[in-house]
């Protein structure tokens, strides 16, 4: 599929475009135009993998129903190369296809039908938002935290020595509350950080991506959770 580049301007950003509705993409590329990224389009799975490698998209827009390939699948097959956003398209309502997708990798939802304006702004939300950084003396220094080892600069971490492979919205989540040791951050507070303050979704897509980094992450060498719940309020990086 051809790439195409906003006419007259520097390119905010490089989307992929995944929907086998074709009329729909072509709607969505127009605006996305015009807000000045350039953009590609696939229309089936086993493509929206294919141009995921060959174009290196700063943000997937990825339809769930897609023929050859699920959005699911093409969802679990781009993280294992790529750290780019993804918004996922879903026409379903369940709680649970929401959920696997966020499982699966993905970033954030939106459910059709939705506004074309709604989406470039929740596009455009994650092109201005910069990774977190830490700032200060010394602080391209790993973060420590007992097991728990995160280096902003190399965008990686480990707990008890071995790699932990986590979304790029992980990532930024574990270190807003790493860079806040002891304290509880609320979900408003996270979303704002992480997912900007324009963010109009769901907050409960943090409990997710927690839920997410869990897993992941495992136990400490004493058994217990990394990241605690304080119910009622929020979340914070256990206590070592």
């Amino acid at each position: 599929m051809a790439v195409q580049t906003p006419t007259d301007t520097l390119a905010a950003g490089r989307v992929l475009i995944v929907d086998d509705e074709k009329p729909l993409a072509q709607m969505v590329e127009t605006y996305l135009l015009r807000a000045g990224f350039e953009t590609v389009q696939a229309h089936t799975g086993i493509d929206a993998v294919h141009e995921a490698r060959r174009f290196s998209p700063d943000v997937v827009i990825l339809d769930l129903g897609l023929p050859e390939l699920d959005g699911l699948e093409v969802c679990r097959q781009v993280r294992a190369f790529s750290d780019c956003y993804i918004l996922m398209l879903t026409a379903r309502g369940s709680e649970e296809d929401k959920i696997t997708g966020l499982t699966m990798g993905a970033d954030d939802y939106i459910t059709k039908p939705f506004g074309i304006r709604e989406l470039v702004t929740r596009v455009r939300a994650v092109m201005r938002r910069p990774r977190i950084t830490v700032t200060g003396p010394g602080t391209d220094a790993p973060l420590i935290i007992g097991d728990l080892v995160i280096d902003p600069s190399a965008h990686t971490v480990r707990v008890g020595g071995g790699a932990v492979d986590i979304t790029p919205t992980e990532f930024d989540l574990l270190l807003a509350l790493a860079l806040r040791p002891g304290r509880v951050c609320s979900r408003r507070e996270l979303v704002t950080e992480v997912w900007d303050t324009t963010w109009v979704g769901d907050e409960r897509i943090v409990d997710v991506h927690i839920g997410n980094l869990r897993r992941k992450l495992g136990t400490d060498a004493r058994g217990r959770g990394l990241i605690d719940t304080v119910r009622g309020v929020g979340y914070r990086l256990g206590q070592v």
